[in-house]
């Protein structure tokens, strides 16, 4: 399919569907379309494409590579009053996230011995790797009604970090609609994983600021040059995939009844005003809540753990939230009329004066936070007026170029750790992450500027990391 790309403005290649004008458009710069091989990724999108009250376009992120039903960097809006909902096109880790935590603390300060202090200190108090929970019966046994209807606030409430945070948090960390009557139990029963980062591609990450293009606005976000950052990349761990994974039977096997049959059963979904469709948005909210009340408690954990080893006040220390924003999650947004905006492996970047932006980020747009591999550099960027284009949406990461099951037959562990140079890895065992090795994963500056240079987005930093915790195993 990719010779049937047709480039019709910078880095923007279309496809015509066939069906109701409804186009795909993919982004990509000359290199990233040279070595592009992934048919795979554009039939699935030409497939979502093909379900009831899609809105044109479905878009390709930069990032875009085969996943579950839609690509990984997939974004496809349905008409909120005829269309439908899909929880393979949301995703299976939903709320899978980002936060990133700015600091006062210079990264001259910060040497080898003390990083490796940090992120063992931090490892001790938020368990890596997959089916792993917090040792603290209160994280172990969730409050679930609190997580559905409060959030992160439930939490910030027993002590788990600012009452500023807030703010800084995509919805304020609680999406409204949640509903523990719609969760399946099969769910339910994979609540214990708060407080926890999992495997695959999930990570702790300290770095500090590297490259700056926009003084004035780094500055005011605490985006200080050479100080350090923390970077916080999990969802909703067990919670949240099994309800993908029921919900996307029950759409299934529902689809003859509800009359939207799908071309794969990763794509099987519901009209949003039917049943099915009511109670996914529903489930999908408790796990999106329950994702940034995670991310929210490891916040507290990496604070406690700074104030540990540096031995001065968190007040001194700064460790003030920036941002959080969510990927794999469905809203309803307005683009003239109401529509469900399905992210997957994408992630919302609002422009200035949009008014679904904090009151902090009303003038300047809220940052989109853009993590690369592991031993690669990192992105914060704005939208601009332009962003709509895409429905307000930009890629979530680099994107992976080989299959996990490649990466680790051809990487070795000292290929690996040469691949990771300078930068600090904390794992029970190094050669279960070759997955996750840094030329698994496309080019960060490529895929970045692909939307820069499409006049989408603006980078206000880049990201250099230090040190990185990660955990074993895929997420399942």
């Amino acid at each position: 399919m990719k010779k049937e790309l047709k480039e019709v403005s910078k880095n923007c290649y279309i496809l015509s569907s066939g069906k109701d004008k409804v186009d795909i458009h993919v982004y990509l710069n000359r290199q990233l379309f040279e070595e592009f091989v992934e048919d795979e990724a554009l039939n699935q999108l030409y497939n979502a494409s093909l379900l009831p009250g899609v809105v044109s376009p479905i878009i390709g992120m930069p990032d875009i590579h085969t996943g579950y039903g839609l690509p990984i960097g997939g974004v496809m809006a349905t008409d909120y009053e005829v269309g439908v909902v899909s929880a393979g096109a949301v995703g299976m880790d939903i709320n899978c996230g980002v936060r990133l935590i700015t600091s006062k603390i210079p990264a001259e300060e910060i040497n080898k011995s003390i990083l490796t202090k940090l992120l063992k200190a931090i490892s001790k108090r938020v368990p890596l790797g997959v089916g792993k929970s917090s040792e603290l019966k209160v994280l172990k046994k969730p409050n679930l009604e609190g997580i559905a209807y409060e959030g992160v606030e439930h939490y910030i409430k027993k002590g788990f970090g600012r009452i500023a945070d807030l703010d800084r948090i995509e919805d304020h960390g609680c999406i409204k609609g949640a509903n523990l009557s719609a969760v399946p139990n099969s769910a339910l029963k994979r609540t214990d994983q708060l407080a926890t980062i999992g495997g695959g591609n999930h990570f702790i990450e300290i770095g500090r600021i590297g490259s700056v293009f926009d003084e004035e606005l780094a500055s005011k976000w605490g985006l200080n040059k050479q100080h350090i950052y923390v970077m916080i990349h999990t969802g909703s761990r067990g919670f949240g995939h099994q309800i993908c994974c029921d919900y996307s039977t029950i759409m299934w096997e529902n689809s003859d009844k509800n009359k939207t049959r799908a071309p794969q059963k990763g794509l099987a979904c519901a009209p949003i005003s039917s049943r099915d469709g009511q109670n996914y948005l529903q489930a999908m909210a408790c796990a999106a809540n329950y994702a940034f009340t995670n991310r929210q408690i490891i916040t507290h954990f990496v604070r406690e753990a700074f104030v540990e080893v540096i031995k001065k006040p968190e007040a001194d220390l700064g460790l003030d939230l920036l941002y959080d924003v969510a990927h794999n999650i469905a809203k309803k947004e307005k683009y003239n009329k109401w529509l469900l905006v399905h992210r997957k492996g994408a992630t919302r970047a609002l422009p200035a004066g949009h008014e679904d932006n904090p009151a902090c980020y009303r003038e300047t747009g809220h940052p989109a936070i853009i993590p690369g591999s592991m031993g690669t550099g990192s992105y914060v960027v704005i939208g601009t007026p332009e962003i709509e284009k895409t429905f307000c949406s930009v890629n979530h990461g680099a994107g992976r170029v080989m299959s996990r099951k490649q990466a680790r037959s051809e990487f070795t562990r000292e290929g690996l750790l040469n691949q990771m140079g300078h930068v600090v890895v904390i794992a029970k065992d190094i050669k279960s992450l070759l997955d996750e090795a840094p030329l698994a994963y496309k080019d960060i500056d490529n895929v970045v500027y692909t939307l820069v240079e499409a006049g989408l987005t603006k980078p206000i930093v880049k990201l250099k990391p230090m040190g990185v915790l990660k955990g074993e195993g895929n997420e399942a």
